[in-house]
């Protein structure tokens, strides 16, 4: 197994805090609660209070299903709670590592990573991971990683182009 520099997981709590889903998920839960104390709404605030937990717990499982290993030539990818399945990207084959956040995300200090690469895992579509804490770090992380993978495999890039464009 490779020497991992870093190790992180989508985020549940950044989540709550960093989109407007999980805002009003804490919306939701709140006003339950509220309601349910003055007794006057009958199971509808309990209800909502449930549903919250629901939404949250759903989150926490999809988060805990998959998480991100950056070794020095390497970023591992591993899916599944029952059924597991480990994918890995070659970092010298990284192309592009993009950050999106919106203004939310910006607020509670997460972002959506975007690798592409040409990697047989990221050929169709780029790799996506949201949620992530202290996204700008690993993303410039990342990016000194790829360099350095190219670097020692004598690697570059070369985009190619057609003639009648």
């Amino acid at each position: 197994m490779p020497e991992t520099n870093d190790t992180f997981r989508s985020s549940t709590w950044g989540w709550l805090r960093g989109t407007l889903a999980g805002w009003a998920t804490v919306l939701l839960a709140v006003a339950g609660i509220g309601a349910s104390a003055s007794g006057e709404w009958g199971l509808w605030p309990f209800a909502a209070t449930g549903i919250a937990l629901l939404v949250i717990l759903w989150k926490w499982f999809e988060n805990m299903a998959a998480s991100y290993c950056v070794a020095e030539d390497r970023l591992i990818v591993r899916r599944g709670i029952f059924m597991k399945s480990i994918d890995e990207v070659e970092l010298y084959r990284v192309k592009d590592v993009r950050l999106d956040f919106s203004l939310v995300n910006q607020w509670a200090g997460i972002g959506t990573l975007c690798i592409g690469s040409s990697d047989e895992t990221t050929r169709g579509a780029p790799l996506v991971i949201r949620h992530v804490e202290h996204a700008e770090n690993r993303r410039e992380d990342l990016r000194r990683l790829v360099e350095a993978a190219r670097q020692k495999r004598r690697v570059r890039e070369i985009d190619m182009m057609h003639e009648d464009i």
